[in-house]
């Protein structure tokens, strides 16, 4: 498993954060918490990209969901060592960046326990239900705790550090977590050839707890967080992507009682 170039490009977007960071269980996290009613047993774990939750673009995203009366968590799994933060629009330093070490000392198995914590230290302060999102890095673990079926739900927005097919089997074969992957036309991670294999695998009710694909024409990997919304196409995708994670989560129990989807 690596990460690609599309995974350290950003464009920052503009906006003020609203929530709040928390330490939880020792793991410090940004936390959108609905002003209006929302349900109190659930929370929507948001596992960032490489950027981690300091990302504006992470923080802003967790502000809108926690908008339409969904509590989310978004933990800092790179324990204040993300990429660095003058890589998001220096294309120069980014030539520069050697992801690949970066990434050795950041791999899931590596930062999987500061979610794990996260969790257990909400279960004991009585969350019930986990739904999970996940933006590029973060899509890997949104399928391992599916794999396990910590979380009853789960968001995919151009996951990256799939082994394809063998994870979109896997997920087939154990998890009753509802899924939804929001995907592009440009994805070194997860390509149209992957995308094809979702909809063998999940489509046309085979997977019966439920599935659905969106797919955001001329995007490219990263849209749904990093783009450069200043072209119309990236915009719509990541406007897009964001309704299509709301919608999946009213369907399925995680916004507020009274929401209309």
């Amino acid at each position: 498993m690596s990460l690609c170039e599309d995974c350290i490009k950003c464009v920052t977007h503009e906006g003020t954060p609203e929530g709040k960071w928390e330490t939880i269980n020792g793991i410090e996290c940004y936390v959108g918490v609905p002003t209006g009613e929302y349900q109190k047993n659930k929370v929507l774990l948001f596992i960032c990209d490489a950027f981690g939750p300091s990302l504006i673009n992470n923080q802003l995203l967790v502000d809108d969901f926690a908008k339409h009366g969904i509590r989310a968590v978004a933990p800092d799994v790179f324990a204040k060592d993300p990429l660095p933060a003058e890589y998001e629009t220096s294309e120069e330093k980014r030539k520069t960046f050697d992801i690949q070490v970066w990434f050795s000392g950041h791999t899931p198995e590596i930062t999987r326990p500061a979610i794990d914590k996260v969790i257990d230290a909400l279960k004991a302060d009585g969350i019930t239900e986990f739904a999970a999102i996940g933006y590029c890095y973060g899509g890997r673990h949104v399928f391992n705790l599916a794999f396990e079926n910590i979380t009853s739900l789960s968001i995919a927005n151009h996951p990256s550090l799939l082994k394809l097919p063998v994870d979109l089997e896997t997920y087939f074969s154990s998890s009753r977590a509802p899924l939804l992957l929001n995907t592009c036309t440009n994805d070194w991670q997860f390509p149209l050839e992957a995308q094809a294999q979702a909809d063998a695998i999940f489509g046309e009710g085979k997977f019966s707890h439920g599935y659905r694909r969106e797919y955001f024409d001329g995007c490219t990997h990263g849209f749904a967080v990093r783009g450069d919304l200043s072209v119309p196409k990236i915009k719509a995708g990541k406007e897009g992507a964001f309704k299509s994670s709301v919608e999946w989560l009213y369907q399925h129990g995680f916004g507020p009682q009274k929401a209309a989807l």
